[in-house]
């Protein structure tokens, strides 16, 4: 399957919903407005062009496109993560009660597709070796987009991108990630160049920087040592000396990682505001997950006021739903906690400081130099998440070495309660085990981290935690396991019809069946110590 193919299908698939697919795709695609080449080029708008489709879809946050977010995230991993929960039935049996929805899940590889991996390749094309600061910008956007779908689907097309060949070959997920950290060594090598020749990034990229960065380099590189730091973690248990090489080399590197809340990396939509917003707020489609409230709710934590709004039906409280349960009407639910504030606004946060911090302790607690120790970058990952949050209280609340998850209780379904399930403190405890300190690590990054569950949903698959109440009703035909949960997405339609022997070479790099249940290379069944 040819390039023109991949990208003609991947778009079709992203239009279809709205107005279908053309056989006219050269014409429609055709400049009518008079605009000359060399007019386009001016001020390098042939490249720099590129640019705003891969921001805008790494998650999809364009207005009116909200239902493609909720099919390429919003009802895949920010329910898997424990982060949230939908009361509406969707038929009975789909992706909240494993039984993965084909027509639901393309969508996370059609969008990628067709507005990260497409730009880019078209801005490497134009820019490699001539303008290559964009060249250097675009590779670290690409490796923030395409390892969420590696880290969905597996396998996937990485290396062959752009071919001609009848059959476009899938790499191994191991090899995804060492082009990934080849690439950031390339991103992080010739920005650093700049900015010691004086060169901040600001002329050249600062009106097409979506980030909040203003263009600035230096901003970059340290986004790009934090994505290579959270792709180190994720593979430590595959292989633990490479992460703690590729991990150490984040940390070292002459900028380092994010420090303070100035550093996160966002999106900052000039118009739309985070898509889960019209989810909850207007369509009353996603709330608060039951493992949220028995988290946050046990710790007396001040951030969910921030997260969540309080019930509708129960006012005062906050109330979440457990995913995975008999669900017959939208209105038995509809009315316990939507998202909060949190996501009303036009910046869409994709990576945090905080983030930054709880990988380090992890990596200390390793035994990795990640110039702290364990505890002190665990309790500045809480505060950075306190401050980036405006809630007060961190001091104390680190501190707390009584409080631990609550119990669920559905007031509407008993049958849905369940004990709490995640029961460790907050305060670090010198003398607890490995296993124990890095449950405190991962529970507080979890939260930390929220909305953005596809981060959490690998977190759980990696670790284990922060333990989430397992499913009621498991409708996988055997496929995926209870315990363990949904483990990846099976390899989408579109490439079984038009690219079935690249999907076989998938399967075979995958190294167990196409179902939601087989692990991802990272994700094995070793102990985390």
């Amino acid at each position: 399957m040819k390039l023109n193919k991949i990208t003609k299908t991947a778009i079709c698939l992203s239009l279809l919903a709205t107005v279908g697919c053309t056989d006219n795709f050269e014409d429609i695609n055709t400049n009518n407005n008079g605009i000359t080449p060399e007019l386009f080029q001016q001020d390098f708008n042939h490249i720099k062009g590129g640019f705003a489709p891969i921001f805008n879809n790494i998650q999809t946050i364009t207005s009116q496109l909200e239902w493609q977010y909720q099919l390429q995230q919003g009802l895949n991993s920010d329910i898997w993560s424990g982060y949230m929960a939908t009361p509406t039935p969707f038929g009975g049996s789909n992706n909240t009660t494993y039984n993965l929805n084909d027509n639901w899940n393309g969508f996370v590889w059609s969008i990628a597709y067709s507005n990260v991996m497409y730009n880019a390749y078209n801005i490497e094309q134009l820019a490699k070796g001539k303008y290559d600061q964009f060249y250097a910008l675009a590779l670290i956007l690409k490796v923030e987009g395409m390892h969420r779908v590696t880290d969905t689907f597996g396998p996937i097309i990485y290396s062959k991108y752009g071919t001609t060949d009848a059959t476009i070959e899938y790499d191994s997920q191991q090899n995804i990630y060492n082009q990934m950290f080849s690439e950031l060594d390339v991103a992080v090598t010739e920005l650093t160049k700049r900015v010691d020749s004086g060169d901040d990034g600001t002329a050249s990229f600062g009106k097409t920087d979506l980030s909040g960065y203003a263009g600035k380099f230096e901003q970059w590189i340290k986004f790009a040592n934090t994505l290579r730091l959270r792709l180190a973690m994720r593979i430590v248990k595959v292989d633990p000396a490479l992460a703690k090489t590729q991990a150490e080399k984040a940390v070292a590197q002459k900028f380092g990682v994010m420090k303070t809340n100035a550093d996160l990396f966002q999106i900052q939509s000039p118009v739309n505001t985070n898509p889960i917003a019209t989810i909850s707020g207007s369509w009353l489609d996603i709330r608060m997950g039951a493992d949220m409230e028995s988290i946050l709710g046990g710790y007396n934590d001040p951030r969910i006021a921030t997260y969540f709004d309080t019930s509708a039906q129960f006012p005062g409280e906050y109330k979440g739903i457990r995913t995975g349960i008999e669900i017959t009407a939208k209105g038995d639910h509809q009315d316990f906690s939507g998202i909060g504030a949190v996501v009303r606004s036009k910046n869409i946060v994709l990576m945090t400081a905080a983030e930054a911090y709880f990988l380090r302790a992890e990596g200390a607690l390793r035994g990795w130099n990640m110039n702290g120790d364990a505890k002190a970058l665990y309790e500045a990952g809480i505060t950075t998440s306190f401050d980036q949050r405006g809630a007060s209280g961190a001091a104390a609340y680190i501190t707390d070495n009584v409080k631990t998850a609550k119990a669920y209780v559905d007031p509407n379904f008993p049958v849905n309660n369940a004990a709490a399930v995640n029961n460790v403190t907050i305060a670090w405890d010198a003398a607890a085990t490995n296993e124990v300190k890095l449950q405190k690590i991962i529970t507080q990054k979890w939260i930390a981290g929220f909305p953005e569950g596809q981060e959490a949903w690998s977190d759980y698959r990696r670790t284990g935690y922060p333990k989430l109440f397992p499913v009621l009703k498991n409708t996988s035909g055997g496929k995926i396991s209870t315990l363990l949960g949904v483990r990846r997405i099976n390899f989408v339609q579109s490439e079984i019809s038009l690219n079935k022997g690249g999907v076989d070479s998938g399967i075979a790099k995958l190294g167990g069946p196409d179902t939601g249940g087989t692990r991802l290379w990272w994700d094995t069944a070793a102990a985390n110590f």
